[in-house]
């Protein structure tokens, strides 16, 4: 029986000739695990997490209709027949736990993201615009290739239909060749297909009766697109909300699914997946006009990730299902969990960015911070009772620990956590001090929730030693010790103050003045610390060692606080090593020339320089040699939250 607290979200939604039956959504997401442009055994048991854990409706990548569309090298496609058995094993795989399935059917156009042999393929668009995030200057489609590209999109349908799937989807969101086709601005042709908006509607239009009259009536169609573009140059909100309007009326659409955003330029592709600083739900109030202006179902995406906030939004009227991929990436049971009041046991996505949209772009398949079992469901998806259960003691509370605490504990040993500290989570409670990271501290809440349902016997305030794991009676031991601040040997003159990005955000006083941050590691760090003294009124410089502040962190993350840097006047200095420091002055040095660079008028050094492990006890353990132990997270080397979390993962998976 249904959560009484989630009348709407449960409740069946009937989209054109099939019925989802409840209104949580998985949109289409690139996952790099295509193989050979096809979906493998990879990609079948992600999708089968999300369906065996009770979504109303899953929604395919994107699927390339025409050899141009290839935008990435893991890209799937559907421009050839031979695609469709292995199309046909995921939509049974997904139908075999009564979950509907649509295909997202796509062409980039001038949004080109990599390529296949590192040669620059011809982008294809409907005018010669360039694109300002790739770089990408495109060809002018001739009128015979844009009526062949309509076709293409019917072909595609035609073999999703013929492989099962229950309908699909003309992705015209964030900038792609339909939104191209759209908008004025990038859309600069004199034929049929440009003009007034009727023209510019040509190509959308002739795309749907093309898919239409291939899929036939048991295919549903829907059509994703952005409700503004946030880009200067991009769709605007009055620009869609117009010609959704005239789509409607031609009655060839099953649903609209909202999004904002374009991928055309920096700022506007970070609301293809927002990061935390963003408010939940934040696209709402875009998907209550295209209610206004449309008779079908519409859905929404942008920052959805609590069951409660789905619901209010749907309560309201402003959509009538919610999108929420990266809260069924942190949780593939989320809607069974809501579904029967199990709140407290969803593990909540914190929109850090890291491994899930942090790793597509980096070309690897994905993953989340918090649940690494994720992507690797073949691997990690079942928990494996132990044949003999141990006394296991895991050494250190924070993110990784409390991983393999868990899974030990639900593996079936009989586990003991020991945290130093009065408080457990680790680095995490500084991190979550960093100005618009709040939320990143949810990352615990979901683990040490995770360990204590699973019955993980916890000391807080315990320094653990060999003796104290004699005590135990430990069998084996998991050492998550983590690092502390490193302080690197620099030159220091006439007693400055000096202090390292932990002690600012644990509250250390700061003087007034000029505030120097020396980043090494490139990441949010440094911004972050930043970030927090520019709001209170320092000035900062941020030097950093790479080619600019936030390198080693996703891209949306990264924008979203360098344009708050911009905002609060943050000089940045890329390529500069920390060297020295007295009453007055930071030097630094150039990391190409070697030339210094002196920042004057100083009132303190900020160090930003990335972590020492803590790893006594570990080394203490493994020279001894009379117990099973293991090293995970920074007291091997000193990495990030996911890496713990995984190794935390691993090593009490193997236990």
């Amino acid at each position: 029986m249904s959560d009484s607290r989630f009348p709407h979200l449960f409740t069946p939604l009937r989209i054109g000739p099939f019925e989802a039956p409840n209104r949580i959504v998985s949109s289409g997401h690139d996952t790099v695990m295509a193989v050979d442009g096809l979906p493998g055994d990879q990609y079948l048991a992600y999708q089968e997490a999300r369906a065996r854990g009770g979504v109303g409706l899953i929604v395919v990548q994107v699927a390339g209709v025409h050899p141009s569309a290839r935008y990435t090298s893991h890209v799937l496609m559907v421009d050839d027949d031979s695609c469709i058995p292995s199309f046909a094993r995921l939509a049974e795989t997904v139908h075999a736990h009564g979950v509907p399935i649509v295909q997202q059917l796509f062409h980039d156009g001038r949004e080109l993201m990599e390529f296949e042999d590192g040669t620059l393929p011809v982008a294809l668009a409907p005018s010669s615009v360039p694109n300002e995030r790739f770089h990408v200057m495109p060809r002018e489609m001739p009128t015979w290739q844009v009526r062949e590209l309509v076709s293409s999109y019917g072909a595609a349908a035609d073999r999703m239909q013929r492989a099962g799937f229950d309908g699909v989807e003309i992705v015209a969101s964030h900038g792609y060749l339909p939104a191209q086709f759209l908008n004025p601005r990038t859309n600069l042709r004199t034929d049929e297909y440009g003009g007034d908006l009727d023209g510019r509607l040509r190509f959308l239009r002739e795309t749907l009766a093309a898919v239409r009259a291939s899929g036939g009536p048991g295919l549903a169609v829907g059509l994703r697109i952005s409700v503004g573009e946030e880009s200067g140059e991009g769709l605007t909100q009055d620009d869609v909300i117009e010609a959704l309007a005239r789509l409607d009326a031609d009655a060839t659409l099953d649903y609209v699914s909202v999004v904002a955003g374009t991928s055309a330029t920096l700022s506007g592709s970070d609301h293809i997946v927002p990061p935390m600083t963003r408010a939940n739900g934040y696209t709402a109030p875009l998907a209550a006009r295209v209610k206004a202006v449309v008779s079908v179902p519409v859905m929404v995406a942008g920052r959805i990730n609590q069951p409660q906030d789905a619901e209010q939004i749907l309560a309201r009227g402003d959509a009538d299902a919610t999108v929420m991929t990266r809260a069924l990436i942190c949780d593939p049971e989320m809607p069974t969990k809501a579904d029967e009041g199990r709140l407290d046991e969803i593990r909540a996505c914190i929109g850090c960015n890291q491994a899930c949209i942090g790793h597509f772009h980096a070309g690897y398949p994905i993953s989340c911070i918090q649940h690494p079992e994720t992507g690797r469901e073949r691997e990690f998806g079942t928990r494996i009772p132990v044949r003999a259960s141990k006394n296991v003691v895991v050494v250190g509370g924070g993110p990784g620990g409390l991983k393999a605490a868990a899974v030990a504990a639900e593996r079936g040993h009989r586990v003991t956590l020991v945290e130093s500290a009065r408080r457990l989570g680790g680095q995490v409670l500084l991190a979550q001090e960093i100005p618009g990271r709040a939320e990143f501290g949810g990352a615990i809440t979901n683990l040490a929730g995770e360990a204590e349902r699973a019955g993980v016997k916890v000391l807080l305030g315990t320094t653990a030693d060999a003796a104290l794991l004699d005590e135990l009676g430990a069998e084996a031991v998991v050492v998550a010790t983590g690092a502390v601040a490193r302080v690197p040997e620099i030159v220091v003159m006439d007693d400055p103050v000096v202090l390292t990005a932990w002690e600012v955000l644990q509250g250390a006083e700061v003087p007034s003045g000029r505030i120097v941050v020396a980043d090494w590691r490139c990441d949010w760090i440094g911004l972050g610390v930043a970030i927090a003294l520019a709001q209170q009124g320092r000035r900062v410089t941020l030097g950093v060692t790479g080619y600019h502040a936030g390198q080693r962190i996703q891209q949306y993350v990264r924008d979203d606080m360098i344009a708050e840097c911009a905002r609060l006047g943050v000089d940045i200095v890329p390529l500069v090593r920390i060297m020295g420091v007295d009453a007055d002055s930071v030097y630094f040095q150039h990391v190409l020339t070697d030339e210094p660079v002196i920042v004057d008028d100083v009132a303190a050094l900020v160090l930003s320089q990335g972590h020492t492990s803590v790893d006594g006890l570990l080394r203490e353990l493994e020279e001894r040699g009379d117990v099973d132990v293991h090293g995970i997270g920074d007291c091997l080397a000193p990495r990030t939250v996911e890496e713990a979390v995984l190794e935390g993962l691993r090593v009490a998976s193997a236990l």
